[in-house]
């Protein structure tokens, strides 16, 4: 199963005011494994970056004028992502750009959708815990994904951070190391801030049991519970 987590940076908000497409940031999972595999690309977008929008994500024009337009590299973009689940927060904002960029090339390519199934994430968190925050960064924090580069939004590092929320919103995922490697003491690496699996070989756990004084200080509680109280269920066999 290939699943590709996706997110995109834009001039503004609305298509509908031909806002446009300015940074692509996709990853790969395969067998709801990172495979290392990724596509990032700056994009031209031929008009200026919204002032609010670039608080967001810091992307100035001047640093645009030099990069790609989408018709340059929309063949590279379509072809990764072609045939895999599109995983994406907030689908229908990404999506909906995507597609405005298509509508561009005046019948070059097909929706997006017609050669990707969409998993909305946001959709998914909503359902799962309804009434809450479900921002990235709420889901981070729910989940214990680590977020602290994200100071800026960034559509390669959005995508990445997404990957872990997904795989952990999902059922958990028991090795987030994209290299595949094992830490020193043969755990899975948790750098990334994912889950941490111990190693089959690892030392069994130590036993520590009571000291007969131990026992008899414990015996001695329960008996001031129980004569203070009138009954003590844990000298009764309850629970």
């Amino acid at each position: 199963m290939r699943q590709i987590v996706l997110d995109t940076e834009t001039t503004g908000l609305e298509t509908s005011q031909d806002h446009r497409i300015i940074e692509i940031g996709c990853v790969e999972l395969v067998g709801r494994k990172l495979t290392g595999r990724h596509y990032h690309q700056y994009v031209n977008p031929q008009r200026k970056v919204d002032a609010g929008a670039m608080e967001v994500h810091g992307i100035s024009d001047q640093f645009l004028e030099d990069k790609p337009l989408f018709e340059t590299v929309a063949r590279e973009f379509l072809e990764f992502v072609d045939g895999a689940d599109l995983i994406i927060h907030n689908a229908p904002f990404d999506v909906g750009f995507i597609n405005h960029e298509i509508a561009k090339l005046k019948g070059a390519y097909q929706v997006i959708e017609s050669g990707c199934r969409i998993i909305d994430t946001l959709a998914l968190a909503r359902q799962k815990h309804p009434g809450q925050k479900n921002n990235l960064d709420a889901l981070c924090k729910r989940y214990g994904v680590d977020n602290s580069q994200r100071d800026l939004h960034g559509a390669l590092l959005d995508a990445e951070i997404l990957a872990d929320v997904y795989l952990l919103m999902t059922g958990g995922q028991v090795n987030l190391n994209i290299s595949g490697q094992q830490s020193s003491d043969g755990g899975q690496d948790s750098s990334r801030g994912g889950i941490r699996r111990l190693a089959q070989d690892r030392q069994p756990l130590r036993v520590v049991t009571a000291s007969q004084e131990e026992i008899e200080l414990h015996q001695q509680k329960l008996e001031a519970i129980n004569k203070s109280s009138g009954t003590c269920v844990w000298m009764n066999g309850g629970d």
